[in-house]
């Protein structure tokens, strides 16, 4: 069984931290057992080091890591509630604070477990893993404060609650600490290279994981030669790409194939779930679902063509670039138009000169075939099919505009949450039919933190920094080869140019192949490219044609530093706050 059945089993009886402050962590799931005893026997010190791995089914860790898809370049939220998309954050957004309190919570977990595991009653191998283990975690937490924070306080003992008076350390020093916490934890020997499929510690830190975190510091660093070294070091591991369909990568079946390197478990009980499909998921998704983040109709027309030429519009539709985005809406309407549906369209603004009563559907279908294949694998576009479930009864739906209704009955449109816009929707993590989730709010898909073809693309990032640019086209071809485009240089389309050419090359495969994951985000900010890419003039939330809905807005360089939470400053006054931001 999966180290998540282990959490529900110790679940939640365990307070894994000593002296924590008050507003660090919700006491509540972990109040029965204290520090002083849960290092007394092997049991309890296995359930201390479960709490550890708990923490990441919290909120700004692994369990809500769609939202960050918004603050990215794949997806937007619609409901509008993020200042940071908007401009106006302040110190006190609670996406601060948040952040901030919950990792330093897993990392007193870590501290609790450092210092006591020596003591309890364990064979040396077992007290050497769990420690390997412990260290691993806390380079985790630290790894995603220095991302975001660029040096924060280093606690590296349980702490009463007067002592959290730091100052913070630097950057540098943070992620030196990292860097020793993951190198202790790989020569540890009796840590294991990985785990297999159906293995009852299935989830734990392992040796792979380790060298992936590891290199992943190290690319923050600008130390590409021994991130390099390390994310070699993953594939001696024992991890490989999934030798299968990109979109069966993201089902149960999978989720312990060798490409998931670490990952959130997840089981279909309350509490334990994933709400991946809840979020992304329509109305006729199973359960009915939410569809709160929608996917960014600029980043959907960033997908290639199969053979790797740019997608441009002009190109499909003669034109459509020049047109205003009302105007064109008329190419995404559905076939046989009532007379009521033809007026209601040209108050809207559609130019329905262009209108086709029959082959207007067949028509901008064109512009989504022959392309990357990621892009069907991972978005619902118009006029695509998706099987879904009202009732427990499965029925295939068609994404189409304007919406008609009938959940069961003909013509199955695909019912929204938005259905008086017409948005992009999310397939991957998006239950299929009634089988695959039992209820809307816990999916029991593992959610990938770090997988095998971040590490090849990493690797290919580290090498082209090094001006290794044609060794680096190797490991972009691995992943371009199973996602079924066509691999670079094998065309006029695919030609690599140089190292700054193959950079951008990089950069794009990954937001293609992470899209719906959470991850493209904290590429961005590594790379600071998040104002062109997500703030560029005229960005927003649009529907599919163009038409915004709301416009986002960048604050200033300064985002690329989040700021320090202003309640952490006020109670610690050897707290600095990162220049730009005021308190």
């Amino acid at each position: 069984m999966k180290l998540l059945r282990n959490i529900c089993l110790v679940g939640a009886a365990v307070t894994v931290m000593s002296g924590c402050r008050g507003d660090l962590m919700d006491l509540n799931p972990y109040g029965s057992i204290s520090s002083e005893t849960m290092w007394t026997s092997e049991n309890l010190a296995d359930m201390g080091v479960i709490g550890i791995y708990s923490v990441l089914r919290s909120s700004n860790v692994a369990l809500d890591l769609y939202k960050f898809e918004c603050f990215g370049v794949s997806a937007d939220c619609r409901d509008r509630d993020y200042a940071i998309t908007l401009g106006n954050i302040t110190t006190s957004d609670g996406l601060f604070s948040g952040y901030w309190q919950v990792h330093y919570e897993g990392i007193s977990r870590c501290n609790d477990a450092i210092a006591n595991l020596p003591s309890a009653p364990l064979e040396t191998s077992k007290l050497n893993r769990l420690m390997a283990e412990a260290k691993f975690m806390r380079a985790f937490f630290y790894y995603k404060l220095n991302s975001m924070y660029k040096g924060v306080p280093l606690y590296l003992e349980p702490t009463e609650l007067d002592g959290f008076t730091k100052g913070r350390n630097t950057e540098q020093e943070v992620w030196d600490q990292v860097i020793a916490d993951l190198t202790d934890a790989i020569n540890t020997a009796d840590l294991p290279d990985k785990y297999a499929a159906g293995d009852g510690n299935y989830g734990r830190a392992t040796k792979g994981a380790a060298y992936a975190l590891r290199g992943k510091a190290y690319m923050w660093m600008n130390e590409w030669a021994k991130a390099e070294a390390d994310f070699r070091k993953v594939g001696e591991c024992g991890y490989a790409l999934f030798n299968g369909d990109y979109k069966a990568l993201f089902k149960e079946a999978n989720e312990q194939c060798d490409e998931m390197i670490f990952s959130m478990q997840c089981i279909g009980e309350s509490g334990y779930g994933n709400s991946f499909s809840f979020r992304y998921g329509s109305r006729v998704a199973y359960g009915s679902c939410w569809n709160t983040y929608l996917v960014n109709s600029d980043f959907v027309d960033s997908y290639e063509c199969a053979d790797g030429k740019p997608f441009n519009w002009d190109d499909y539709i003669p034109g459509y670039n020049e047109m205003d985005p009302a105007a064109r809406s008329v190419y995404f309407l559905r076939d046989g138009l009532t007379d009521d549906e033809k007026s209601k369209m040209t108050s809207d603004g559609a130019d329905m000169s262009k209108y086709m009563d029959s082959g207007n559907e067949a028509r901008i279908l064109t512009a989504y075939s022959n392309r990357d294949p990621r892009l069907q694998k991972t978005i619902i576009t118009p006029y695509s099919t998706y099987l879904g479930s009202v009732s427990n009864t499965d029925y295939t739906y068609t994404l189409r505009w304007p919406y008609r209704g009938y959940d069961t009955a003909d013509p199955y449109d695909l019912k929204t949450d938005t259905n008086n816009r017409f948005y992009y929707l999310f397939r991957k993590f998006v239950a299929e039919g009634s089988s695959e989730i039992p209820n809307r709010e816990y999916s029991p898909i593992d959610i990938p933190i770090i997988r095998y073809a971040d590490v090849l693309l990493s690797l290919a990032e580290c090498l082209n920094e090094q001006g290794k640019t044609d060794e680096a086209i190797t490991y972009v071809n691995m992943v371009r080869k199973r996602a079924g485009v066509a691999e670079l240089n094998t065309n006029a389309y695919t030609q690599v140019s140089g190292q700054e050419n193959m950079r951008e090359r990089i950069r794009n495969e990954r937001r293609w192949e992470f899209a719906g994951e959470g991850v493209n985000f904290f590429d961005e900010m590594r790379w600071q490219t998040l104002h062109e890419t997500k703030f560029f003039p005229g960005a927003g939330l649009k529907q599919i044609w163009g038409d915004v809905q709301y416009s986002y807005s960048w604050a200033g360089d300064y985002l690329y530093n989040w700021a320090i939470p202003r309640t952490e400053v006020q109670m610690n006054s050897n707290l600095e706050q990162n220049p730009g931001w005021v308190d």
